[in-house]
């Protein structure tokens, strides 16, 4: 049994500088502050270049060490990867996370659409999986996309902040 969390934004930016943000081991962990029950990112420890294939370290802020495997790599529209590796009491609701991000233009700026896919360890949780995905995590995503947002603004409006 699976259940799908969605979030989306229009970002004040083209679609290169979006996606960039996206994949940017270093600026990416400070937009994602987590939301109840849903850590913050600390941390995105890439052990290989970044392609298809590539195994990221996702060092979150409970101490949990998430392991991403990069399936889908299209810069600057497609980013996808399986998320896994979740502790207790996580590990009891989720077996892996399925992520995907799309970024298209759209007039001047252009939309951003990240999705997940969780395949739950049972179906009997999944009351309990559904409050705390579509609640807390589709909220974690929301604030990420508006952190996001925010920081590409920042530096649109001081251009000498990205340099």
């Amino acid at each position: 049994m699976q259940i799908e969390c969605h979030a989306e934004k229009i970002f004040r930016s083209d679609v290169e500088t979006a996606f960039d943000l996206i994949v940017d081991s270093k600026r990416f962990p400070g937009t994602f502050v987590g939301y109840g029950l849903i850590p913050s990112i600390r941390a995105i420890v890439l052990e290989t270049p970044l392609t298809v294939g590539a195994v990221r370290r996702i060092h979150n802020s409970d101490g949990s060490v998430l392991t991403e495997h990069v399936t889908v790599l299209d810069a600057p529209t497609r980013h996808a990867y399986v998320l896994s590796g979740f502790r207790a009491p996580f590990a009891w609701l989720v077996n892996k996370g399925e992520a995907d991000w799309l970024v298209s233009a759209a007039e001047s700026d252009c939309m951003v659409r990240w999705s997940y896919t969780f395949t739950l360890t049972s179906s009997l949780i999944y009351p309990l999986a559904t409050l705390l995905l579509r609640v807390f995590m589709q909220r974690a995503m929301q604030r990420c996309l508006d952190n996001m947002a925010n920081l590409l603004a920042g530096s649109a409006a001081n251009p000498s902040a990205s340099a």
